[in-house]
């Protein structure tokens, strides 16, 4: 006999309380625990921006360090903001990122070292090769070398193909050629070397982006240049997500001999004419685009819920090779998904709604640690 699926009422109740409990400096400790949960199994991440990272919400930072035991920063160590001119880097936040993390027992991983995007404003007046390999050059050494010890792991080189699976024509492959990646890597490891690095994509769980992916790390182990692992973003959309791919992923990247983890999960609930994670897309805004700006449907809840459970029992049966799940946000009003590709909408991607309280997603995650 079918077992009926629980009411979202029942879920009302429960979040009910636990407003009324959000309202004293305990709440963090009414709801169970992420990171204890799967503490045998592997890492629970989150991404943090520079409120969380300043600690200037005391109930959130209670909330963050109780609910994860490892962070990326969102924004702080992508490069425009880390060197913002050619001979002048700026740290500030990083560190602080670095003592939150000692501070609340959290792993950072370093994102990101070499990107096509979001990259110093000076890049563009920059048009030859030997300026764009200073730059590459100087960036890794000095931002590797800065937090050599300090982080666990580098996303070394983020998003550098197509969805065919070939190179993208970034600025680095234009002046610097289809090695640049190898190259990125043999500098963190010489920067840095007790750091795990990685490579890291979205859609690279997709067949064909797969198949480029593997070439990459095939070449970069070729040149006798370290590689950890692989990330895979897990940007997907609600009640599509390719668990077949996924799962294929996990198998084809594990017998290269890297770990596998899911570095920026979420689950876009709102509509999009395209897939995928490339910041540079937009969309515009209509009459349409903006569905749920006071609330999920409960249809939509439920598959949301479906969606999280059955990702967390595949990322269970392969806990031997996956190491680490990422959330891109810690609830959904820190989502960058409110504002890409459209400015503004009313996204609900993550385990924890706008304010910090478990949805039935959430729950259905920790069911399946049972």
């Amino acid at each position: 006999m079918l077992q009926k699926k629980q009411p979202i009422a029942l879920y009302a109740a429960l979040l009910l309380l636990n407003a009324v409990a959000q309202s004293g400096p305990l709440f963090a400790q009414t709801i169970p625990s992420l990171r204890e949960t799967f503490k045998n199994d592997f890492g629970i991440g989150t991404a943090l921006n520079n409120a969380q990272i300043d600690e200037r919400d005391p109930q959130m930072t209670a909330f963050i360090a109780r609910q994860f035991n490892m962070a990326t920063p969102e924004n702080v160590m992508k490069s425009a903001l880390l060197h913002p001119q050619w001979d002048t880097y700026d740290f500030t936040m990083g560190d602080k990122l670095i003592e939150f993390g000692k501070k609340h027992d959290i792993k950072i991983n370093g994102h990101t070292l070499i990107w096509h995007s979001q990259l110093p404003g000076f890049i563009r007046g920059i048009h030859s090769k030997d300026s764009i390999q200073t730059f590459f050059t100087n960036h890794i050494k000095t931002v590797a070398g800065h937090y050599k010890g300090k982080v666990y792991s580098w996303d070394v080189v983020n998003e550098a193909l197509n969805e065919d699976g070939t190179m993208r024509k970034s600025v680095f492959l234009q002046y610097l050629g289809d090695n640049f990646v190898t190259e990125a890597f043999r500098l963190a490891q010489e920067a840095s070397p007790g750091t795990e690095l990685y490579y890291n994509d979205y859609n690279n769980e997709q067949p064909k982006k797969r198949a480029g992916c593997i070439e990459l790390v095939k070449k970069i182990k070729a040149a006798g240049v370290r590689i950890d692992g692989v990330g895979i973003q897990g940007h997907w959309h609600v009640g599509k997500i390719p668990l077949k791919d996924i799962e294929e992923s996990i198998l084809q990247y594990s017998a290269l001999g890297l770990k596998v983890m899911f570095t920026e999960l979420d689950i876009e609930v709102l509509s999009r004419n395209f897939q995928g994670a490339d910041v540079g897309q937009r969309m515009t805004a209509n009459a349409q685009s903006n569905p749920y700006p006071t609330a999920l449907p409960d249809s939509v809840q439920q598959q949301l819920a479906a969606d999280y459970e059955a990702l967390f029992k595949l990322f269970l049966k392969h806990k031997d090779k996956v190491t680490r799940v990422t959330f891109w946000g810690v609830n959904d009003a820190n989502s960058w998904l409110n504002n890409w590709p459209i400015r503004g909408r009313t996204s609900y991607p993550l385990l924890f709604d706008r304010n910090s309280q478990p949805k039935p997603a959430f729950y259905k995650v920790i069911a399946t640690a049972k």
